[in-house]
């Protein structure tokens, strides 16, 4: 899988745990070695860091014998280099996003036609409810390569004449994501000759073929294993909730419009509709960052109907220095590059608050804020006062690094997390002010998204136990 948030050797997972560090110092250079002894003298070059690790991949998995693979594609499905394996046992296609434009197309059924590319002749193929369009482009594609193509259920169906399945992984959105995984399973059971997998329902004949351009899959009565399995998942940085104190980290790796759509819903369950405190204010953090090509003012626009008190901006980098890092570090991307970003975010930000003021009764204008007259926001600096019940807008901050970044927020109060340095304090106003907000608020709810390098980071500083 990838990318890896914490350690490379999570791409690389044998039983559900990353390799060890010595099978993967093993197997690295086994493979680097043989390249670099067999390559092309006139095309002198090894393969570049993905190609390299899938290589890599099947090569353990090869040498340790496993019984299954389940090999994600990186990107697409047509051109990616995980699209060598000529016989899989199933092939599924998940919810289709926009998203690495540059390469698969800037339309649903550009990348579509890229993600048919996986499917095999003779290979049973799934997918979950898409868009029309879309999904005639999978079928076509099926088509094509003679492959049979199936749509998923809905996981509602599975649940008929049992109790209610629990998912391992928040968010509405992972109930396709269930479904899909269970015929996966069941396909593999299947070519295993294992017994016991629960007779199939019966499709109705109304809801097979009208208006599918694909066949509707049966759904099935899920064995004890199935259950279990769907309500032990766990995948890091995803839909994540780490409580520390009074803060509260919700990490979610979402990084194209769908998935911050998907996470804003997760989100405004998991974190807004709590009880709101009774002693004292709760305050809410954004912590962005976006990569490669994508539409940073599209993402950012989903996240403003969560009503953020602070938005803060960094890179991806844990520290300023790299040295220690090397598994996190982008050598594609300068820190001036990175931080350049940060800073149009910051700006995109401010003005996606300044146009909300007057279309919204949450931020009238110019508003009384604990007794102190408050002017209408102008763009740059905000100076805030305490809130009465909530802060004027949500200042934009832009930290260099990671750490910076996340010591700002805690304030000192995730055990975790050292205390930002006096002489560090942030020189931009609202940074001083709200420290003090931080400080103060009986509950912090920090949201942290749109990339999943970003979210590996944090989670490196957040559970140190990850880098183990």
């Amino acid at each position: 899988s990838s990318p890896h948030l914490v350690q490379v050797r999570e791409r690389i997972r044998i039983n559900g745990q990353p390799i060890s560090k010595d099978l993967f110092n093993k197997y690295f250079w086994l493979v680097y070695n043989r390249l670099e002894e067999t390559k092309d003298p006139a095309h002198a070059s090894m393969p570049a860091y993905f190609r390299f690790l899938t290589i890599m991949a099947f090569h353990v998995f090869l040498q340790e014998k496993v019984d299954l693979a389940v090999v994600e594609v990186g990107i697409g499905g047509t051109y990616d280099c995980t699209n060598i394996i000529r016989a899989p046992v199933v092939c599924g296609v998940s919810s289709l996003g926009i998203d690495h434009t540059s390469i698969l197309g800037d339309t649903m059924e550009k990348i579509a036609w890229q993600k048919g590319g996986i499917f095999k002749p003779s290979v049973p193929a799934f997918t979950v409810a898409q868009p029309e369009r879309p999904l005639e482009v999978l079928r076509e594609r099926a088509q094509e390569r003679k492959c049979p193509l199936y749509l998923c259920p809905e996981l509602d169906d599975f649940e008929e004449g049992c109790q209610a399945l629990e998912l391992g992984l928040a968010g509405a959105h992972q109930r396709s994501n269930a479904a899909l995984a269970l015929q996966l399973a069941r396909t593999w059971l299947q070519r295993r000759g294992c017994q016991a997998l629960g007779e199939l329902k019966e499709v109705p004949p109304s809801t097979e073929l009208v208006g599918r351009p694909v066949p509707l899959a049966p759904a099935f009565r899920l064995t004890d294993a199935m259950i279990q399995g769907l309500r032990d998942t766990e995948w890091l940085g995803r839909t994540q909730v780490l409580s520390h104190g009074p803060v509260t980290w919700y990490l979610d790796g979402a990084h194209t419009t769908s998935s911050i759509q998907a996470c804003v819903r997760w989100f405004r369950q998991a974190a807004l509709n709590q009880d709101k405190p009774h002693d004292g204010s709760e305050v809410r953090v954004l912590l962005f960052n976006a990569t490669g090509d994508r539409d940073t003012a599209a993402l950012l626009k989903l996240l403003v109907p969560c009503h953020f008190d602070y938005a803060v901006f960094c890179p991806n980098f844990m520290e300023v220095s790299v040295a220690n890092n090397a598994d996190q570090q982008n050598f594609n991307v300068t820190l001036e590059n990175a931080l350049t970003r940060c800073l149009e975010n910051q700006r995109t930000w401010t003005r996606l608050l300044e146009e909300k003021v007057g279309q919204d009764p949450w931020l009238p204008s110019p508003l009384r804020v604990g007794g102190l007259l408050q002017s209408a926001p102008a763009r740059g600096s905000l100076l805030l006062v305490p809130p009465a019940p909530r802060p004027l807008n949500s200042p934009a901050l832009v930290f260099p690094c990671l750490a910076q970044a996340l010591r700002w927020v805690a304030q000192g109060r995730d055990p975790h997390l050292a205390a930002p340095a006096a002489s560090g304090a942030h020189p931009h106003p609202a940074g001083s002010s709200g420290a003090v907000l931080l400080q103060e608020a009986a509950v912090v709810h920090v949201l942290v998204t749109g990339s999943l390098h970003l979210v590996g980071g944090a989670l490196r500083l957040l559970d140190p136990a990850l880098s183990q």
